[in-house]
Parts: structure tokens; C-alpha cells; sequence
């Protein structure tokens, strides 16, 4: 099993803003890593204490396949200075890549938090 990272932001507090970003992150997260839902063993979601309008969650269900994958929701800490409305994500991923082979992906505005992942 490997953990597979990654995030976005919204621009508003907005409920489908948060679920469609949370399903671009999940949709990315997936196709660079040549993952299926079945082999999602979970997938944890936090948020920033600016978002409260939704659960990242509620949009990465209505992905196709996704009915059966176990996901949870937290909130970040409250860390001064931080990165505002984001989401970030873990997956826990069935695979035989390495650490190395896995491909986090870090979008929007939280291209940034990753500097060393980007080009």
C-alpha cells in the first residue's frame, strides 16, 4: 500500500466549488497514477477552517466507482500564514509502484506548497 498526496483551493466558500475541486484533485490524482477506485483502500480529505459549505467528500462520491470507496473528512490546522481554502487529500492505493514511482499532484493555488514536485 502506498500514500498518494495531494491539493487545491477554491476561490470562494461555495459548495459546488469545493466539490468540483475536490473531484479534479481526485480525477488527477487517478490518471497520473494509473489507479482504479477498487484500488483506493481510503481516501482522506482535510480543509482549511475557511471552507465550511461542504464536504470534499460529498464530490468525490459522485465520481463514477467511487460509491464503494471508504473517504473521510478533517479540518487543517489552524496554522498562521497558511495556504487559505484549501483541500488536501490522501489516498491509500493497492499498488506494486515504488515511493518513487508515485505522482503527487499539487494544483490551483496549492501548486506552491510542493515547489520540489512542479515541472
Amino acid at each position: 500500500m502506498r500514500g498518494i498526496r495531494g491539493a487545491t483551493t477554491v476561490e470562494r466558500n461555495d459548495k459546488e466549488e469545493i466539490w468540483q475541486a475536490a473531484q479534479e484533485l481526485v480525477r488527477a490524482l487517478v490518471d497520473a497514477n494509473g489507479i482504479a477506485p477498487e484500488d483506493i483502500g481510503a481516501a482522506i480529505f482535510s480543509v482549511t477552517e475557511d471552507l465550511t459549505a461542504a464536504f470534499p467528500s460529498t464530490g468525490a462520491r459522485r465520481l463514477p466507482g467511487f460509491d464503494l470507496v471508504p473517504l473521510f473528512d478533517a479540518r487543517q490546522c489552524a496554522v498562521e500564514a497558511s495556504l487559505p481554502r484549501c483541500i488536501r487529500a490522501l489516498l491509500l492505493v493497492d499498488t506494486n509502484c515504488s515511493q518513487k514511482e508515485m505522482h503527487h499532484i499539487y494544483l490551483r493555488g496549492a501548486a506552491g506548497l510542493r515547489p520540489d514536485l512542479e515541472g
